[in-house]
C-alpha cells in the first residue's frame, strides 16, 4: 500500500483567508511547493520506467547470448577465408608483375626491330649516331627487363609452389581454384625454363649486343689521328693531343661500353677497343715511313751506312717525341672519355698500356740497340741527342704511363736511358783511349803537316763543347758519377765535370802529338810538326766554346807557348845554322886581303850552297798549312837571313867578284817565296782552311827563345 503524500497529513482550516495570502513571499513558497509536487511525481514515474527498461534488456541480453552461439562458427570461417585470399594474392601478385615484365619485354623487343630497320635508312652520320643513342637505350631497357624477370620469376615460382601445396594439402579452398593456381605455376615454370634462357641469349637482345659490337668497332675505326704526317719534319710544330672523335660519337662509344660491360660482354668490348686503336695508332705511325725501325740488332746497326744511321737516329727522336706527345697522349685520352665509366674506372689506364705496350717496343727496340751497338767516336752525339730527348720527355712521359699498369712502361724507359748513359759515357772515353794510344796505326806525317786524328779530334771536341751537346753531355758524365758514387754523394758542377772531362781528352791529344814528334828523325821536321800541330789546335780552339770552357789561359800555356818555341827551334836549327856560316869571327886571324878574299868567297859560297840546301828541303819536305803562321815565319826568317846577306855582303863587297851575288833585294824575294807555299803548299793551306774554317791573328815575332820570353800579342 502506498504512503500518504507527506502534504495530504496537513490539516486544512477553513474560514475566512489567511492575511498572509496576500504576502508575495508566501506565494513563491506556494509556487516552489508545486514545483516539488511535480518534481516527486516525474522522479517516480521515470522510476518506474527504469525498472521496465531493465527487464527489457535483461530479455535482450539473453537474446543476443543465444545469436552470439549461433554466429561464433560462421566467424571463424570468414577469419580463415580472408587469410587464405591473402595467401593466394601474396603469391600471386609476384607472378602478376613478372608477366607484366615479359609483356615489356616483349614490346621492347618490337621497338628494337623498329629501330633497326631505321638504322638501316639513315644515311647522314649524325643522324645515324642519334639513332644509335635511341637503339643503346632501347637494349639496356630491355636487358633492365630481362633481369628483373630473371630476378623475380623463380621467387614468384617458390612462392605459387608453395600456395598450391598448401591448397592441395589442406583442401582450403575449392578444386577449380586450386586447378587454375596449379596451371599459373606450371606456365610460369615453364616461361622460365624456356623463355628466359631464350631471351638472354638467343633472342633480339643477343643480336643487338652482336650489333652494337659492329657498330661499336666501325666507330672507332673512324676515329683517326689527322696531319701526322705533316708534323714530320716540322720542328716549330706544336705536337699537342687532339680530341679523336666529337661529343656524340664519344658519348655513344661511352654508352656502347657500358651497355656490353653489363651484359657480360666486357672482354669482348676491350678486345675489340685494344684491337682497333692499336691498328689505328700505329697506321698513324706509319704514315711517317719509319722503316729503319725494321733494323734494330746491333749487329744489323752496326752494318748501315753511316749516313743511313744518322738519318735513322734523327727520324726516332723526332717520331718518338710525336708517338708519345700526340698519338698517346690522345689516345689516353679517348680510354678515359670512353671506359673511365666502366668498372668504376679500373680498366681504362690497362687498355691504354696495352695499346701503348706494342707502339713503344718498337721504339725502344731500335734504341736499345743503337745503345748497345759499336762503340764508335761519331756516335757520340746521335747518343746525346737521343739521350736529350728522352730527359726532355722524362716528366711527360711519366705522367702519361703514370700508375701500376704502366710501371713496365716506365721501367723500360729508364732501361733505355740508363743504357744511353753508359754508352754515351764508354764512346767519349774510348776515344780518349783511341788517341792517346794512337790507334790511328799512320806514322807521323812526313810532311809535317797536322795529323788527321788531331784534326778530327779538335772538331770533334769543339762540336761536343757546342750548346747543342755541351749540357747533354755534362748531365751524362753527372749521372754516371752518382750511379758510381751513390746518390748520397755531392758531385762537381756540370761545367766543371765537362770541363774536366774534354781537357782529359786534350792532353790525350798532347801526348800523342808528342809521340809523334818523336818519331821523326829530321830534328827539324819534328819542330815544324810540333809548331804546325799546336798552333793549329790553338787558333781552331780559340774563341770558341772550346776555348772559353778550359780557358783561354791554359789553352795559351797548353798549345800556344809549345807552336811558338817549336817556331823558334825550327828557326834556329834550319835558318841560324846558315847565319853563322857569315859570322865575322873566323876573318880576325887572316893577315892579308888574299886570304881573307878567300876565306870571305868561302862563307859565301858555303852560305850560299846551304841556303840552296835548305831552300829545297822546305819547297819539298816541310808543309806549313796555315797562311798566317806562314807570313809570320817569312817575316822573321827575312829578318835573320836576309838582314845577315846584306851586312856580309855590303861590308865585303870589295872582296866579292862584281854581279857574283844576288843584291838583297832579290835575295830577300827569293827568301820570301820559300814561304809563298808553292803549289803544294797552297794547296794545302786553301784546304786547311776550309775544313777548319779558322783565321790566326796571332803574331810569332820574333820568335821568343824561351818560355820566359814568350810574347803573346793574339
Amino acid at each position: 500500500m502506498d504512503s500518504p503524500h507527506p502534504l495530504s497529513l496537513v490539516p486544512y482550516r477553513g474560514g475566512s483567508m489567511d492575511p498572509k495570502e496576500n504576502d508575495p513571499m508566501f506565494a513563491k513558497l506556494q509556487s516552489a511547493c508545486s514545483d516539488l509536487k511535480k518534481l516527486l511525481h516525474s522522479s517516480a514515474d521515470m522510476e518506474s520506467s527504469l525498472e521496465k527498461m531493465d527487464t527489457n534488456f535483461e530479455a535482450f541480453q539473453e537474446t543476443l547470448s543465444e545469436v552470439s552461439r549461433r554466429v561464433a562458427p560462421l566467424q571463424s570461417v570468414a577469419i580463415a577465408a580472408k587469410a587464405l585470399d591473402t595467401r593466394i594474392n601474396r603469391a600471386v601478385s609476384p607472378a602478376l608483375v613478372v608477366l607484366e615484365s615479359f609483356k615489356l619485354s616483349e614490346s621492347l623487343q618490337r621497338k628494337l626491330l623498329q629501330l633497326t630497320s631505321e638504322l638501316s635508312s639513315k644515311d647522314a652520320p649524325k643522324k645515324r649516331l642519334k639513332a644509335l643513342i635511341k637503339y643503346v637505350d632501347c637494349v639496356d631497357k630491355l636487358n633492365d627487363a630481362i633481369g628483373s624477370i630473371s630476378l623475380e620469376c623463380e621467387p614468384a615460382i617458390q612462392k605459387l609452389q608453395e600456395v598450391v601445396e598448401f591448397l592441395s594439402r589442406t583442401r582450403a579452398t575449392d578444386q577449380f581454384r586450386t586447378h587454375r593456381l596449379r596451371e599459373t605455376l606450371i606456365t610460369l615454370k615453364a616461361l622460365y625454363e624456356t623463355e628466359l634462357e631464350s631471351m638472354r641469349f638467343d633472342g633480339l637482345l643477343d643480336e643487338a649486343l652482336l650489333n652494337l659490337q659492329d657498330e661499336y668497332e666501325g666507330i672507332l675505326q673512324q676515329l683517326r689521328h689527322r696531319n701526322i704526317g705533316e708534323l714530320q719534319g716540322d720542328v716549330t710544330a706544336e705536337m699537342e693531343a687532339c680530341d679523336l672523335g666529337t661529343d656524340l660519337e664519344v658519348e655513344l662509344l661511352r654508352r656502347i661500353s657500358e651497355t656490353l660491360a653489363a651484359n657480360d660482354c666486357l672482354d669482348i668490348c676491350i678486345d675489340i677497343f685494344v684491337k682497333v686503336r692499336y691498328r689505328r695508332a700505329a697506321k698513324a705511325l706509319m704514315r711517317l715511313n719509319p722503316d729503319y725501325l725494321r733494323t734494330y740488332t746491333p749487329d744489323e746497326i752496326d752494318n748501315m751506312e753511316w749516313e743511313k744511321l744518322e738519318s735513322a737516329t734523327a727520324l726516332w727522336i723526332q717520331h718518338f717525341e710525336l708517338a708519345v706527345k700526340k698519338v698517346l697522349v690522345s689516345e689516353k685520352k679517348l680510354c678515359k672519355q670512353v671506359l673511365s665509366g666502366t668498372m668504376e674506372g679500373l680498366i681504362w689506364t690497362e687498355c691504354f698500356v696495352k695499346i701503348a705496350d706494342k707502339i713503344m717496343a718498337v721504339f725502344f727496340r731500335f734504341g736499345e740497340g743503337v745503345a748497345r751497338s759499336s762503340k764508335e767516336p761519331q756516335k757520340l752525339f746521335k747518343l746525346l741527342e737521343m739521350f736529350d730527348s728522352l730527359e726532355k720527355l722524362k716528366t711527360q712521359f711519366s705522367e702519361i704511363f703514370e700508375g701500376e699498369a704502366g710501371s713496365d712502361i716506365c721501367s723500360r724507359f729508364r732501361e733505355l736511358t740508363k743504357l744511353l748513359v753508359h754508352a754515351t759515357s764508354k764512346v767519349f772515353w774510348e776515344f780518349g783511349l783511341q788517341i792517346e794510344g794512337n790507334q790511328d796505326g799512320f806514322p807521323p806525317p812526313q810532311d809535317a803537316s797536322v795529323p788527321k786524328l788531331v784534326r778530327y779530334a779538335i772538331n770533334y771536341l769543339k762540336y761536343l763543347a757546342s750548346e747543342s751537346y755541351s749540357a747533354p753531355m755534362a748531365k751524362v758524365l753527372r749521372t754516371e758519377q752518382i750511379w758510381k758514387a751513390g746518390v748520397l754523394s755531392q758531385p762537381e758542377s756540370d761545367e766543371n765535370l765537362l770541363k774536366d772531362a774534354i781537357s782529359s781528352i786534350m792532353e790525350a791529344i798532347q801526348r800523342n802529338v808528342e809521340s809523334k814528334k818523336s818519331r821523326y828523325r829530321d830534328k827539324i821536321l819534328s819542330h815544324v810538326f810540333a809548331m804546325n800541330t799546336y798552333w793549329y789546335i790553338y787558333m781552331r780552339s780559340r774563341n770558341s766554346e772550346l776555348g772559353k770552357l778550359v780557358g783561354d789561359q791554359w789553352m795559351k800555356k797548353k798549345y800556344k807557348i809549345v807552336a811558338e818555341e817549336s817556331a823558334y827551334m825550327y828557326q834556329k836549327q834550319a835558318w841560324g845554322s846558315l847565319v853563322k856560316l857569315l859570322e865575322e869571327e873566323d876573318l880576325s886571324g887572316q893577315r892579308n886581303k888574299e886570304s881573307t878574299g878567300a876565306v870571305i868567297r868561302g862563307k859565301m859560297e858555303a852560305f850560299l850552297d846551304g841556303f840552296d840546301e835548305i831552300s829545297n828541303r822546305q819547297r819539298t819536305s816541310y808543309i806549313i798549312p796555315d797562311a798566317d803562321l806562314r807570313m809570320q815565319l817569312r817575316g822573321a826568317t827575312v829578318k835573320l837571313v836576309v838582314t845577315a846577306y846584306t851586312e856580309f855582303l855590303t861590308s865585303y863587297s870589295y872582296f866579292l867578284p862584281p854581279k857574283s851575288y844576288l843584291p838583297p833585294d832579290s835575295f830577300q824575294e827569293m827568301v820570301g817565296q820559300l814561304f809563298n807555299g808553292g803549289h803544294r803548299v797552297s794547296n794545302r793551306a786553301h784546304k786547311d782552311r776550309t775544313a777548319g774554317d779558322y783565321s790566326a791573328s796571332g803574331e810569332i815575332k820574333p820568335f821568343p827563345r824561351s818560355r820566359s820570353n814568350a810574347s803573346d800579342k793574339s
